[in-house]
Order: C-alpha cells, then structure tokens, then sequence
C-alpha cells in the first residue's frame, strides 16, 4: 500500500516512506533483542538464586507416606522431590539417591552425586514384567516405551502396544542393547535390584544421561509392603492422589480378610513349591509369601526361620513333612495343569496326603499363551486378591462366594 500511494504522489514521498519503514522495521528488532537479552538475564538470574532455595511455592500439594516398606524412602521439597533406595545387595545400606524434579524448575543444590530425573515421566523402560503391574495399577501404560524381555506380558494393554510398535524389546542381564536405549533415550529405566543385577551394570546408560533406579519390591518381608512400591511409580508420575486412595482400598480390604481368617477355628497344615535341580526352595519365615500363608490362616513348618527370601532344602528334607501337610500351594514349575504333570517330575510326589485327597494348587490361573502369568503383574499390587484366594482355599466356609483369581486347583 506505501508504494502505490508513493508513486501516484510523486518520487519524493515514495522515498520517505520507504525510510520510515525500515526505521520501524530496525526499532522492532531492537525492542525484541533488547526484551529477549532482558529475558535471558532474569531467568540466568532466577536459576541462579533458586539453586539453594525455589523462589515458588509448593508444587506437590498431595503427598504420600510409605508405612510398610522398607527399601525406599520418599521425602519432598517445594520443586522436587529425594527417593532413597535402600539395598540389600550392596555394601552400604543407603545405596541410591534420586532427585525426582519437576519439569521447568531449577536443580537443587547438594545432590551432585545423585541421578536427577525429571517428573511426570513421559517415557519409561521396565526390566521386569512385575513393574508392569505398578504401570497398570495406576493406569499409565501409555508412559511404557520398552521392556527388558516382550514375551512374558499378560497386561491386555500392555500387549496392544507391543504389537502396535510403541513398546520395544530392549534386551536383559548381558544382553542389554544400550545403543537402542541411548536412541530412545527414555526419561527412565526402572532395573531388578538382586545380587547378581547391581546398579554398576548400567553405568554407561547413567553416563549417557539416562536415570536408572533399582525397584526391589520382591525383598519386602509382607505382601502389602510390595504393593506400596505402587507410591515410587505414583511419586514419579505426580498421581500422589491417586495412590493414596487406591492403596487406601486395597491395605483396608486386605486387613479385613487377614482378621477374618483369624476366625477361623483350625489352621491346616502345608507345603509350597516343588523340587527343581536338587533343590526346593521353600518360603522363609519372614518372606512375604510366609506371611500371606499365616494371615491366610495356615500353619507352616518354616515359619519360625528368621530371613527372608527362600531357603534352599533338599527332597529328602522337604520329604516328611509333604508326606503330611493338608495342602500343597504354589506347584509352580512350568505350567503345571494336572496331577500327571507333577508326577512326570517326580514319582514320589504321589505319596503325600495333598496329592492324594486332591488339595493341590497353582497360581497359574492366569497363565496365558506366551507363558507369562499374571499373579506376576497385578497380583503383586492387588495383595488382597491373593489373600482371599489362599481363604478360599483353607478356609472355604469363610468366603463362600469367592471365586478364585490366580489360584487353581491341579486334578
């Protein structure tokens, strides 16, 4: 429009309009350049002064409070968050440190030897099917992105998007495809801590940028200890409120079954697990499955063993005490659907009591095609499902309309 009128006006006033116009044009930049330098200075100031102290208020209004776990801790700052692992395996007992951080906001000061990973996730490998049970407890299988091993997944959702490409195979143990890992570069990796998977196994993915942390919920000494390990996933995502109510549920619901079967007037006698290469790993008396067996209502000869974990016995140990137990819980290897099964690995398994009046039981209910079994997955969060089963099962009379979830009984 400048020019048109410029030249129906005559050549000086063309000239005139076009200086005014890149006057205006090079005022703008100015302006802009000078805001954005104003911009950077502020905020480099900001992030300076907030490293000690975050000049915000509280960011996470709903917190959460571990009462049966052992093996984390979870304390909470304005902007961020400090999860603490604490590990068995390793030489000292306070093993990691993580800064949970809220996405947008400064470091803090003091944690300069700690892994930071900033919150909500967006994307999270698992190296355990059982992680995928916290993943599914609070709904958030669409943050999934890779998994150690694809086959053993029974989570319907889960499955869909594995077969959709949007959760990969990224390898376990020694096999670990770091260069996949580093491409994908996921806001975390959750690990299995154990004696023989150290946190010193993925140094390089650390080094690379990518937060790794250890979840050893299986070393809990009670079932519902394993299950708060649901509050570190809730504490990663920000669903602190979701958590505290579903938790909630699930501690009441499992307390009320617990103080049913203490009315229960006889408590049967039983065996767990099977022989597997000249050994038979049996529950110790503070083991998480010990404790679903006595608050099931159950009498257990390895009770009184003080560790956790198993206790590695041999046949002709396990042998007499089988030869009278009321039930044998837990036949366990492989797929194990009849009686038949259980004898092609032994025949001598046909001379306890259990096998013979019937009263034997697997939790392999939900076992599907690929071979993975969902008491791995949700029953590690849904304790109190477990529990009603075990009832079901020694105590019928108690629950009578109960039908079982993961448990089954072998014919």
């Amino acid at each position: 429009m400048i020019f048109k009128l410029a030249i129906s006006n005559g050549k000086p006033e063309i000239v005139f309009r076009l200086s005014l116009f890149v006057f205006c044009k090079h005022l703008i930049l100015i302006i802009l350049l000078s805001g954005l330098f104003l911009a950077c200075s502020t905020s480099s100031s900001l992030y300076e002064k907030s490293e000690t102290q975050f000049a915000g208020k509280d960011l996470f209004t709903e917190k959460t409070k571990i009462a049966h776990a052992k093996g984390f801790i979870i304390d909470y700052h304005d902007n961020y968050k400090v999860v603490k692992i604490l590990s068995p395996f390793e030489k000292s007992t306070d093993t990691m440190t993580y800064v949970l951080l809220q996405r947008g906001t400064p470091k803090p000061k003091g944690y300069a030897e700690s892994q930071v990973i900033e919150i909500p996730l967006r994307s999270l490998v698992v190296m355990s099917s059982m992680h995928i049970g916290l993943v599914g407890f609070l709904e958030a299988e669409d943050i999934l992105t890779g998994m150690g091993n694809l086959k053993y997944v029974s989570s319907p959702k889960v499955l869909e998007r594995i077969k959709a490409g949007k959760v990969v195979e990224v390898g376990k143990d020694q096999g670990i495809n770091e260069e996949l890992l580093v491409t994908m570069h996921p806001d975390l990796i959750m690990a299995i801590g154990s004696p023989v998977s150290k946190i010193n196994r993925y140094q390089s993915l650390k080094q690379a940028g990518i937060p790794v942390m250890i979840n050893s919920e299986w070393i809990e000494t009670t079932p519902l200890a394993r299950a708060e390990w649901a509050k570190l996933l809730a504490a990663l995502l920000n669903k602190e409120a979701v958590i505290n109510k579903k938790f909630r549920e699930v501690e009441k619901e499992y307390n009320r079954l617990a103080n049913l079967a203490k009315k229960a007037t006889a408590k049967p006698s039983l065996i767990t697990g099977m022989n597997s290469k000249d050994s038979w790993f049996v529950p110790n008396g503070n083991s998480y499955v010990c404790k679903f067996l006595q608050d099931a209502g159950g009498s257990y000869h390895w009770a009184n063993t003080k560790a956790t974990g198993s206790l590695p016995l041999s046949f002709e140990t396990v042998y007499p005490v089988a030869l009278k137990a009321d039930y044998w819980l837990n036949v366990s290897i492989g797929n194990i659907q009849t009686k038949a099964d259980i004898l092609a690995k032994d025949s001598r398994y046909a001379d306890f009591h259990a096998f013979k009046s019937g009263q034997i039981y697997t939790y392999n209910k939900r076992f599907n095609a690929q071979g993975a079994n969902d008491y791995w997955e949700s029953g590690v969060v849904n304790p109190h499902h477990v529990l009603a089963d075990l009832i079901k099962i020694l105590h019928p009379e108690l629950l009578p309309n109960h039908e079982l979830i993961y448990y089954k009984q072998v014919r």
